[in-house]
C-alpha cells in the first residue's frame, strides 16, 4: 500500500541512533532528544504484518498524545511535542525493563489462564468463581517483562521483580502508584465516551535527573481493550461475549484463518479489501475513544512530510 508507511531511514541532525520496535522507530539525537515515529505496521502474537495499516500510525500517536496531555497533572511523561501526525518528540530515559499491566476485568490472557484452573496471575489471587470479562473486586497489577524483539514477553511477579533487581523497590512503589493513578484516570475518561477501559499496559522510564516519567504509548486500542459499557451488564448475565474495542479483532481473523504465531502456522494473506477494513475499525476506535472526529492527513508522500516537519520542529529548536 503506497498510502503507509512500513518503514523509515531518517538522518536527522544530531542524531545518535535508530531503534526499531514492532510498530514504532526510535530516534536518538544529541541532548537527550528522542524522535518516535508511530509506523503503521501491525503486530499480532508478536508478529509483525507483511502489509500496513493506513492511518494507524496517526491514529495510535494521536490517541497517545491526548491521554498523555489528560494525564500530565498526575504522571509527569516523557513527551515534548508532536510535529506530525505520526510523530511524537520527547526527553530520552532510560526504559525500565518491565511494562506494568493493571486489570480491571477478568479478559484476555487473564481469562485464559483463569480458565486453565490458575488463580495465581503474577503472584496476585484471582478471586473464585468469575466469567470471563466479570470485574475484579479491585484492579490487579500482573506486570510483564519486556521481551525482545520476536520473543514473547512474559509473566512476571511483583516479588520476582523485586528479587532480581530489576528494579528496586523503592522505584517500584512509585510505578505502581503511577499505574493504579493512570488507570483511574483512563476508567474516568473512558467512562465520558461510554466506554469501560477494561485492562491496559504502562511504561515507564527514568529521566538523566532519575525522575520517573511515563514513556509510550497510553490508552491506545494496541496497548487497551476496551468495552461499550451500554449493554455490559446484559451481555455478561446472558454469557454473551462483550462489543469490544481493541485490536483484538485482528487476534480473531488470524485465529479463524489457523494462525496464532505459532512455529509451522503460515501467516494468511490479507486481501486490500480486508486491509481497508481494518483501518476503517481503526478510525471508528480513534473516534469512540477521543469523542472526536479522524481527520486524515496527506499520505502522497509520507516519508518526506514526516521527514520535513520534524527537521523545521528540529531546526527551531536546536
Amino acid at each position: 500500500m503506497s498510502n503507509t508507511i512500513m518503514e523509515t531511514n531518517f538522518r536527522f541532525p544530531k542524531q545518535k541512533s535508530i531503534y526499531k520496535g514492532k510498530v514504532r522507530e526510535v530516534y536518538t539525537l544529541e541532548n537527550d532528544i528522542l524522535v518516535m515515529i508511530a509506523t503503521d505496521r501491525l503486530s499480532a502474537f508478536d508478529v509483525v504484518m507483511p502489509k500496513g495499516i493506513p492511518y494507524k500510525g496517526q491514529i495510535l500517536n494521536q490517541i497517545a498524545t491526548k491521554m498523555m496531555k489528560a494525564t500530565e497533572d498526575i504522571v509527569p511523561n516523557w513527551l515534548m511535542a508532536t510535529p506530525d501526525p505520526n510523530v511524537a518528540v520527547g526527553k530520552a530515559c532510560e526504559p525500565f525493563k518491565v511494562e506494568m499491566v493493571i486489570r480491571g476485568y477478568l479478559s484476555g490472557h487473564a481469562a485464559r489462564e483463569y480458565k486453565a484452573g490458575k488463580r495465581l496471575l503474577c503472584g496476585v489471587p484471582m478471586p473464585e468463581g468469575m466469567k470471563e470479562n466479570d470485574k475484579f473486586p479491585e484492579p490487579i497489577i500482573t506486570p510483564a517483562t519486556k521481551a525482545e524483539q520476536g520473543d514473547h514477553d512474559e509473566d512476571i511477579s511483583r516479588k520476582e521483580i523485586l528479587e532480581r533487581g530489576i528494579v528496586s523497590q523503592e522505584d517500584y512503589e512509585v510505578l505502581e502508584q503511577y499505574t493504579k493513578a493512570l488507570f483511574q484516570r483512563g476508567t474516568e475518561l473512558a467512562a465520558e465516551r461510554g466506554l469501560i477501559l477494561v485492562d491496559t499496559k504502562y511504561e515507564f522510564g527514568k529521566t538523566k535527573e532519575g525522575q520517573i516519567v511515563l514513556i509510550d504509548e497510553i490508552h491506545t486500542p494496541d496497548s487497551s481493550r476496551y468495552f461499550y459499557a451500554e449493554g455490559y451488564e446484559e451481555r455478561q448475565a446472558k454469557g454473551e461475549a462483550q462489543k469490544q474495542l481493541s485490536k483484538e479483532f485482528v487476534r480473531q481473523w488470524l485465529i479463524s484463518n489457523g494462525f496464532q504465531g505459532l512455529e509451522g502456522q503460515t501467516l494468511p494473506e490479507m486481501s486490500d479489501a480486508y486491509i481497508d477494513s481494518v483501518s476503517e475499525r481503526y478510525i471508528e476506535l480513534y473516534e469512540s475513544i477521543t469523542g472526536e472526529t479522524f481527520e486524515r492527513a496527506d499520505v502522497t508522500n509520507i516519508q518526506e512530510r514526516i521527514g520535513g516537519n520534524v527537521s523545521d520542529f528540529l531546526g527551531q529548536h536546536s
